[in-house]
């Protein structure tokens, strides 16, 4: 549980952990053995007072270090979540029908600046009131944590080498391709690498940031291609946002910074999901902004952008939301102790320009995102003491991405990530939900709890949020045994299952994998010979990857006739290298062969030590009929490993490591090199290797 505090304890000024920390005097007391229950209470997102806001203590990062480092060693994310559950019930129990007028297609919005500053002003009285009333009832209520702090196909001409959730929609990355050259992003800087007429030469290496810019306390972490304008997505702390490099790219890739802008925001980061889509020449964030509205000048914290230059100030923000494009559900928000503007903003990239545009809901902060080609779906969740119960209190807004008003429903549960959804083809919401979930903010994914519900319901059915989602459109699922719960829409089913995630590898000699048709029909228990840290689509069918404590297994499921477990393939001695989505790829050949490659790394290895630690080397198979076929792995060379005089963004949140499959080629992006190799008799073998390096751009072919 520690982890919520790792992306922090790097930034001195303020931390990617999801909340504030205690007084130093409070921190310095913890011991190793008693940071469970501290740090637990950090990752999981209960309710906090507000005031405390404003008393946190930024340089106090620093004195975590000693700390972290010896609770890494020992800490295992697989812990009971005791700090903030509730007495767990079938979702029935949770649900409480809407006696409320008839439904209104669509969400108000606010007709005026003053009917705005009205509503915030009715939110604060309500708020301290819920605030005297929760105290009463629970002292320890006041020890939770804040609120967490967390839209689209990839360049139209070039093939896509990043594993999306949805075709067409482009998810922000670490490497991606213009033309004939790859675009990696790296530890702070960009990078391209010419691939054309099989080529593999480094060609240009720029900054990720801008030549007046101070990148210290700024991560740069995703990075999309449109035409020819490169993209790079960070998170400044130093100057307060959301911040979004323009790099021009040539045919010849060489890269030319253009500008800078911040959008005013909230940390986005989030253990799993990305913060960044894109449609076309359209990149669309959503970003949550978290408020108090009893604050003097709300407006300050409120969606909006400037353009970067020496000397900027916030006096150079411009608000990009009016109040006629902030709604509010119709139903009353009962939050005790945040609220955020859950904000979509769509900023057009053609002819070079950068205007943007945002859309805003109003909610209590805990939340999950997902981007389907037609719409932004965000669903929100707060705690709500009535009596001595806690209950759940949950929305789902839906913002479509033409623009038009958003809608929303009232529902129950949280999803646990953006792969709990599915928006599907017969204009169906499916979501699969928690109980005791609270989203995908930082690592709230990792530690979701409680029932398991698989919500359907039609698109038609959003309106001003003053409805409520009937029960019995929720499917009550098994509830699975552990922690680290993974979960994916794939075909026609909604696979699920639990796994060892970022902690250490977990010596289990099976695991269960649940699979359920989502149209309709009843949960099928498969029995794997190992965990579920990772679901993957292979064409119409699925691979589930996991650990049994020492090697590292490949299990493909047969879902066109029934889900049933098909084969295994089993890599001795490894664990997976990478943890994120993307780094997994499947390039499909024909309708039931392809190749897949995963980065692995040494047996046992913790799933947070990527964060530390490249990976050993991506192992490739080929995929007929849903049997696996070793044709080797491409190799990491640590020993070429440089200084590289790293600025910024010095540990890889988002991986370094990636399977690429490109015009009949086989790639590994492997830190800072880039190794080929071709398969012979279905053997893969190493052709030669190119390090992109800062100050080294060496290239060494095989004989």
């Amino acid at each position: 549980m520690l982890l919520g505090f790792l992306r922090a304890d790097f930034k001195p000024k303020e931390g990617r952990g999801l909340a504030p920390f205690p007084p130093p005097s409070k921190r310095l007391q913890v011991s190793v053995s008693g940071s469970f229950s501290l740090l637990r209470a950090y990752v999981i997102p209960c309710p906090r007072d507000h005031k405390d806001w404003n008393n946190q203590d930024r340089e106090a990062n620093k004195q975590m270090n000693t700390l972290l480092m010896l609770a890494l060693a020992s800490v295992s994310l697989m812990v009971p979540w005791a700090a903030c559950s509730t007495s767990a019930s079938d979702i029935p129990s949770f649900y409480e029908k809407s006696s409320t007028p008839a439904k209104k297609r669509t969400m108000r919005p606010f007709k005026s600046e003053q009917e705005l500053v009205a509503y915030l002003k009715e939110l604060a009285t309500k708020q301290e009131t819920e605030l005297g009333r929760a105290a009463k009832m629970s002292e320890s209520a006041a020890q939770a944590n804040a609120p967490i702090a967390d839209a689209l196909g990839a360049a139209e001409k070039d093939e896509s080498v990043t594993n999306v959730q949805h075709s067409g929609v482009d998810e922000g990355g670490i490497v991606k391709v213009h033309g004939d050259h790859l675009v990696v992003l790296r530890r702070g800087r960009l990078f391209t690498v010419a691939i054309g007429d099989g080529d593999l030469k480094p060609i240009s290496a720029v900054d990720a940031f801008g030549p007046e810019i101070n990148p210290r306390h700024t991560w740069y972490d995703e990075m999309l291609v449109s035409k020819d304008t490169v993209v790079v997505i960070g998170y400044s702390y130093e100057r307060g946002g959301t911040e979004v490099g323009l790099f021009d790219i040539g045919d010849s890739g060489h890269l030319t910074y253009r500008s800078t802008y911040h959008l005013r925001s909230n940390d986005y980061y989030s253990s799993r999901n990305y913060s960044s889509r894109l449609i076309g020449n359209k990149l669309i964030f959503y970003t949550p902004l978290y408020f108090w509205p009893g604050a003097t000048d709300p407006f300050q914290s409120f969606p909006a952008v400037r353009r970067w230059h020496k000397g900027a100030s916030k006096a150079d923000f411009r608000r990009i939301v009016s109040p006629t494009r902030i709604y509010r559900p119709e139903r009353e928000i009962h939050s005790t102790y945040s609220f955020a503007l859950h904000t979509v903003t769509v900023c057009d990239l053609s002819n070079g320009g950068f205007g943007c545009n945002a859309t805003a809901v109003i909610g209590p902060a805990g939340r999950v995102f997902y981007v389907s080609p037609t719409s932004v779906y965000v669903w929100v969740t707060d705690w709500v003491q009535r009596g001595s119960e806690r209950r759940n209190q949950s929305m789902v807004y839906r913002m479509p991405l033409d623009g038009t008003a958003p809608s929303a429903l009232q529902v129950f549960g949280s999803p646990v990530d953006q792969f709990s959804f599915l928006e599907s083809n017969d204009e169906q919401l499916n979501v699969l939900v928690r109980s005791e979930a609270a989203g995908d903010g930082m690592w709230a994914a990792e530690v979701g709890a409680g029932d398991v519900a698989l919500l359907r319901v039609s698109l038609s059915r959003f309106s001003d949020g003053n409805e409520a989602v009937p029960a019995e459109n929720y499917r009550g699922l098994p509830r699975p045994e552990g922690w680290t719960f993974q979960n994916r829409f794939v075909g026609e089913y909604l696979l699920y299952g639990t796994g060892s995630g970022w902690g250490r590898p977990q010596q289990r000699s099976h695991g269960k994998l649940f699979a359920v048709p989502w149209a309709s029909g009843n949960a099928r228990e498969l029995t794997l010979a190992h965990g579920v840290d990772r679901i993957e689509a292979m064409g119409r069918d699925a691979v589930v990857v996991g650990t049994d404590g020492t090697d590292l297994h490949f299990t493909s499921i047969q879902l066109g006739t029934g889900p049933e477990v098909a084969y295994r393939f089993s890599r001795r001695g490894a664990s997976q290298g990478e943890l994120r989505s993307h780094g997994f790829f499947y390039k499909s050949e024909s309708e039931d062969s392809g190749l897949l490659g995963l980065p692995i790394s040494v047996p046992g290895r913790p799933g947070y030590r990527h964060l530390f630690q490249n990976s050993a080397a991506i192992l490739f198979l080929r995929v007929e009929r849903l049997q696996f076929h070793r044709i080797g792995e491409l190799m990491a060379k640590p020993e070429t490993a440089t200084n590289d005089g790293c600025r910024a963004s010095c540990i890889d949140w988002y991986g370094n490591a990636r399977p690429l499959f490109l015009r009949g080629r086989v790639l590994a992006l492997l830190g800072y090199e880039i190794v080929e190799g071709r398969v012979d008799d279905e053997r893969l073998g190493e052709i030669r290797r190119v390090s992109f390096a800062p100050g080294l751009s060496i290239s060494r072919a095989k004989n």
